[in-house]
């Protein structure tokens, strides 16, 4: 393993244990030309996976391109880290594991946006704006509209009117002219 700091390519390691529930190993190196420390960590790749972009291009699977956008959705959410490690994990294991050489990109944001619906809609709804090209308002409100139990939420489908509270003679709303 090389030194992120020198280069250098004799790199020691000072310490091994389990990491994500087992499914990867985290080694603690030192670089005995500069006594650079850092971490790396060992993970399990069933198989190689290979993305099908939407313009047709054809890229090899990235795990941390895929942490990278959901850390993005997630920004700024009370979320756990070990959760958003292990939907990272489960989402790359359901690829290397549905025998598949090549995934369309599609695939993969819909499994993230599955995912991202089950730990936070906030980062639901952030990362389906992105993913399907929100362009407009209505876009969110059919969005927001599927959350929680599946009921349209008030005013997407028909607008209730609603009388507007009658003001005490003489006295002003703050904030109102």
């Amino acid at each position: 393993m090389r030194c992120p700091y020198c280069g250098g390519s004799e790199t020691q390691v000072k310490d091994s244990r389990p990491s994500e529930d087992g499914a990867a190993i985290r080694r603690r190196r030192v670089c005995p030309d500069c006594a650079g420390r850092f971490t790396t960590f060992e993970r399990v790749q069933l198989r190689e996976v290979v993305v099908l972009k939407r313009s047709g291009k054809r890229v090899p699977f990235d795990r941390d391109k895929l942490q990278r956008s959901i850390d993005v959705a997630l920004r700024k959410r009370s979320v756990e880290p070990e959760r958003i490690e292990r939907l990272v994990s489960g989402i790359t294991r359901q690829l290397e594991s549905a025998g598949e050489p090549e995934v369309t990109s599609e695939a993969i944001g819909e499994l993230v946006m599955a995912g991202l619906k089950g730990l936070d809609d906030v980062a639901y709804v952030r990362f389906a704006s992105v993913y399907k090209n929100f362009r407009e308002a209505k876009d969110f409100e059919d969005l927001l509209g599927t959350l929680g139990d599946g009921t349209p939420l008030p005013g997407s489908e028909t607008a209730l009117e609603v009388e507007p509270e009658p003001e005490a003679p003489g006295r002003r709303r703050s904030g109102r002219t």
